[in-house]
């Protein structure tokens, strides 16, 4: 049976301590996803999710997300080969976001630039104002050859 979602209670202690998974969708539809690596921590992407990709998240075990510049739902790693399985799902107090922990598939990279994470720079002051320096590494595969032009 497809996952749906019910309202979220106005009553702000059922919502923070309830055991009902009520997602507090924004005015656009969407929650804020922060997805690490299960293994390590690390920082991998920020995305957003629609009740729809939430859903298929948690039925499939596999990251789905909304794609607001393409205004489509997203299966991570369809294209890549790095897809995402969910090894735990969180939610914060007031669930208008979640973390996702998860296995990467593949080259084991996340970002469409063909690196781990897309957290892959650095903003530092310099001289004339902020710069930002790659500290992430080179990517693991060609975003070319993986997408075409990217």
């Amino acid at each position: 049976m497809p996952i749906t979602f019910e309202t979220p209670p106005k009553d702000k202690a059922e919502l923070e301590t309830g055991p009902a998974f009520t997602p507090r969708f924004d005015e656009h539809g969407l929650v804020t996803a922060v997805v690490t690596d299960a293994k390590d921590g690390e920082l991998l992407m920020v995305a957003h999710m629609n009740a729809e990709s939430l859903a298929l998240t948690i039925e499939t075990g596999i990251a789905h997300y909304w794609s607001r510049s393409r205004k489509a739902l997203w299966k991570k790693g369809e294209t890549s080969g790095n897809l995402q399985t969910v090894v735990e799902l969180r939610t914060d107090c007031d669930q208008d976001a979640v973390w996702l922990k998860v296995a990467v598939a593949g080259h084991d990279a996340t970002c469409h630039t063909g690196r781990r994470s897309c957290f892959y720079r650095t903003v530092s002051n310099g001289p004339d104002g902020a710069v930002l320096t790659i500290t992430g590494g080179a990517p693991q595969f060609d975003p070319a050859a993986i997408y075409g032009k990217n």
